[in-house]
């Protein structure tokens, strides 16, 4: 899977929905879906980036991207059900989700931790992905092999200290990725599964790790096979399932 070699088009005439896409990963994927023939819904909270991206795909010949620009941590369930109505009139189905967006909040002790910033976190890295996930499903179901991939963290698999919230979400995100995996049964035509990008050279690396190297970092791009994967049919029938998109060893602590 890290040297995954998508085949060209793998993603023609199929649907992908991003979140997080004006920087970093999302907008890595983005691209990269792009290029290999989907057409993207890019949604992101500043409409500059999103429109800088929405331009590069176009200029790269990719199929036209729509835009749609949301603020996870004030979105209720109304602007979802608008996101799902507004996709289902535009395309009639959707073939992928990639939940991408999460934010940082502080790297505190949990009894200095601020109440108001635990809620924005879990706001933005576990009830929005719930409610996006759960107004989409219809679109998704109409796809004809539909893939939710959630971004998870080393840190959401094993408590450290002073992660406070950041880290609780991603356990969080792991249950949720794994609750909906089971009930999409076999039968289905939807899966759900979660991903790892490790250390990555981001912004929220640079904000956790203010004195890190960055160029001793993958960049987005170079993580993309994993997330290609899974977002495309060559997955089909793996549901539930948690990856890192980098090898172990060449992953710094995270």
């Amino acid at each position: 899977m890290f040297t995954y070699d998508a085949k060209e088009k793998l993603f023609q005439d199929k649907v992908i929905l991003v979140t997080g896409a004006g920087a970093g990963i999302g907008k890595a994927a983005a691209l990269n879906l792009a290029k290999l023939g989907a057409t993207i819904v890019l949604l992101g909270r500043t409409t500059q980036k999103l429109s800088d991206v929405y331009d590069a795909i176009e200029a790269a010949g990719g199929p036209q991207a729509a835009i749609i620009p949301m603020n996870l941590e004030s979105a209720g369930p109304k602007d979802f059900q608008d996101l799902a109505d507004a996709i289902e009139n535009e395309f009639g189905k959707l073939d992928g989700i990639l939940h991408n967006a999460s934010i940082l909040g502080s790297l505190t002790p949990l009894a200095n931790f601020d109440p108001q910033k635990w809620l924005n976190v879990m706001q933005v890295n576990v009830n929005s992905a719930f409610l996006m996930t759960q107004h989409l499903l219809p679109s998704l179901k109409k796809a004809d092999n539909a893939s939710i991939l959630f971004t998870s963290s080393s840190v959401g698999r094993k408590g450290r200290a002073y992660w406070g919230a950041y880290s609780v979400s991603k356990f969080a995100t792991e249950g949720l990725m794994q609750v909906l995996a089971d009930e999409l049964d076999e039968n289905t035509n939807v899966r759900a599964n979660c991903i790892n990008p490790g250390a990555t050279r981001t912004s929220m690396r640079a904000n956790a790790y203010p004195g890190e190297n960055p160029n001793t970092l993958a960049t987005p791009d170079d993580i993309m096979p994993a997330y290609l994967y899974l977002l495309g049919d060559d997955s089909i029938g793996v549901n539930g399932k948690t990856f890192d998109a980098q090898k172990p060893n060449d992953q710094q602590p995270e």
